[in-house]
């Protein structure tokens, strides 16, 4: 009989979960947050929100972490968000050499931000004054199953996630695979995978904000059958070379507690 350790893998080798660098509109969000309006000052749609200055140096970190061998193997799959500030964190790490310059960053629509309906841009303050209803069907619900008109639950991203697992499981099993996407994504990443309960993965959330451009890695168990956590949340790449770490929330507010 064929031991487990000698079985084909049905995941990943390794799998890597990154938050995409600080963006504009982290940045906005901020300087809406501490001048007290409703909404976040932002001239384009979310999907077309860039990285900041800074969230470039991060990005930039992040590839040269990984081309100095601090994983011991670079990605051979990127799979990416197609919102910019995903896209400009996965090319730019490329090219810092993270990954071998010739590798296409393959986007899948399945990772991208959760959506926020009625609340796109809002800040807290904004949502409570101009839509206070739905601040009072959330505090009801909970962020994990309030979905606000035209937008989704924690669910619902979670549903697309289950999808896009499959799709990993059955096109990069054996392969080193980095997902580059936004910060309910990686936690909603972590729900499926180490099979969580609601309380659980809401906990975890409360205890701070994915760092942009952080490191959750994951590697396959042969004896377990199963990928198995090996760091969360890590911003060592940054702190290698002097950048700073950002652990703002995403733009809208409606994606945190």
């Amino acid at each position: 009989m064929e031991s487990p350790a000698n079985r084909s893998p049905r995941w990943p080798t390794v799998l890597w979960l990154i938050r995409h660098g600080q963006s504009a509109g982290n940045v906005a969000r901020d300087m809406a947050h501490a001048n007290g309006m409703h909404r976040i000052a932002l001239d384009h749609r979310d999907v077309d929100v860039p990285l900041s200055a800074l969230g470039m140096d991060q990005a930039r970190a992040l590839g040269h972490w990984f081309a100095q061998g601090e994983e011991g193997h670079r990605p051979e799959v990127i799979l990416s968000s197609p919102y910019l500030r995903a896209l400009q964190t996965g090319k730019i790490f490329r090219e810092a050499g993270g990954c071998a310059l010739d590798l296409k960053i393959c986007l899948d629509e399945r990772l991208r931000e959760k959506e926020f309906g009625i609340l796109d841009g809002l800040t807290t303050a904004g949502i409570r004054a101009l839509q206070p209803e739905q601040a009072d069907f959330r505090k009801v619900l909970g962020k994990f199953y309030h979905r606000p008109p035209g937008g989704e639950s924690w669910v619902d991203v979670i549903f697309r996630l289950r999808a896009l697992l499959d799709t990993v499981s059955l096109h990069y099993a054996g392969r080193r695979v980095m997902i580059v996407a936004h910060q309910v994504v990686v936690l909603c990443m972590r729900y499926v995978i180490e099979n969580m309960s609601e309380a659980e993965i809401l906990a975890i959330d409360a205890e701070g904000d994915v760092a942009n451009c952080s490191v959750t890695q994951y590697r396959f168990d042969a004896q377990a059958g199963r990928l198995t956590l090996e760091r969360y949340n890590v911003i060592a790449p940054l702190e290698r070379e002097g950048t700073p770490a950002t652990h703002e929330p995403d733009p809208m507010i409606a994606a945190r507690g």
